[in-house]
């Protein structure tokens, strides 16, 4: 179904045409079938608007999540949101498009009656010449995953039965390769992260830590890297359940995650047992982290009916240098670690190289 003020322009059938057309889609179907999505996205606002005869072009990808469409690309010379909230009231017309699941086609958004667009929405309407517009909703075996909007028809003009036609194929094109790029987005996320923490998993981890250990040889500079153990963990498997143990394992994950930097990599290395790169960082300041890391864990046991379960981490940790082998890091860590484990948990201990003796 379309929502349109305005009648279509009929078009008479011919031969030529249709072959013309056909000639014109199939590479684009083709460029479009991919898992590119910036490939996809430049489909979008460069070849598409040529094909229907508009001037603007806008593509929206929905962060289901949070119910906010992100803009991804246009070709718009000027300002335009980046950020469009689904729950704003009155309704966008992307926001109604998604919600219906059908192209909008507005041949006079000033008159357009369902529902009347306010100028208060409008920010940037002075920007265009016509006043008419097409949102596409985007969608995926009967979900939304963005919204197409296409401006400024040639010569103000109407969408006649043709552009119809090509902007809903070209709908179906997109939504289903915008799709399939999310589900290769998930199912790659999903193989490179640990499925309790949110964290990267043990794999993902040694390659994270290959990488930065090629970063450091190129740029100089050293890492450090943060070996933690939860205290006494199963001993808290066998008083509540690995249902609480579980739950002790992700809150301390989401301590870590609070004590680091963004550009530092948090890991869950084994069962009880997390691993953090800190690229670029040197001993004294990983210390602060770790010792921060402690000190937050330590202060927010978990709750388990009605009642506090005491958290503890151990941690040990060690400055390295480009050319230490990723494995060596690892051991010395956690060599530091077991230091910390004998010191009665619940501390940091940090790895110190033993010098040999001269003379």
């Amino acid at each position: 179904m379309i929502t349109n003020d305005g009648g279509h322009q009929d078009t008479s059938d011919n031969p030529d045409n249709s072959v013309s057309l056909i000639q014109q889609i199939t590479p684009l179907a083709h460029q479009i079938n991919c898992l590119d999505i910036d490939r996809i996205a430049d489909v979008c606002v460069k070849t598409i608007p040529n094909l229907v005869g508009v001037k603007y072009a806008s593509l929206y990808i929905l962060d289901e999540t949070n119910n906010i469409l992100h803009l991804l690309k246009h070709n718009h010379p000027f300002p335009i949101n980046n950020i469009v909230s689904l729950n704003q009231t009155p309704p966008s017309l992307m926001a109604m498009a998604i919600k219906s699941e059908e192209l909008i086609l507005i041949k006079d958004i000033d008159t357009h009656k369902k529902p009347t667009i306010r100028i208060s929405q409008r920010a940037f309407f002075k920007n265009y010449q016509t006043s008419n517009c097409a949102i596409v909703p985007l969608v995926c075996q009967d979900r939304v995953v963005g919204v197409l909007n296409l401006a400024d028809k040639s010569q103000g003009s109407s969408f006649d039965k043709e552009d119809i036609a090509l902007i809903e194929l070209f709908g179906q094109l997109i939504g289903a390769s915008i799709g399939n790029v999310k589900l290769f987005e998930k199912i790659q996320h999903q193989a490179t992260t640990d499925g309790l923490t949110g964290l990267i998993n043990h794999k993902t981890f040694y390659e994270m830590l290959e990488k930065e250990l090629w970063r450091s040889r190129r740029y100089g500079g050293q890492i450090s890297l943060i070996m933690v153990d939860i205290d006494n963990l199963k001993k808290i498997n066998d008083a509540y359940g690995h249902r609480v143990g579980d739950k002790a394992i992700k809150e301390i994950s989401k301590r870590i995650r609070e004590s680091i930097r963004q550009i530092d990599i948090a890991a869950r290395y084994g069962g009880d047992e997390f691993a953090i790169i800190l690229p670029n960082t040197s001993l004294s300041d990983a210390t602060i982290v770790a010792e921060r890391m402690v000190s937050a864990v330590a202060s927010c046991p978990t709750i388990w009916k009605k009642e506090q379960i005491p958290l503890s981490i151990s941690v040990g940790l060690g400055e390295y240098d480009a050319d230490t082998n990723p494995e060596d890091i690892t051991s010395r860590s956690d060599m530091a670690l077991y230091s910390a484990k004998q010191a009665g948990k619940n501390t940091v201990r940090i790895f110190e190289p033993q010098t040999k003796k001269t003379g």
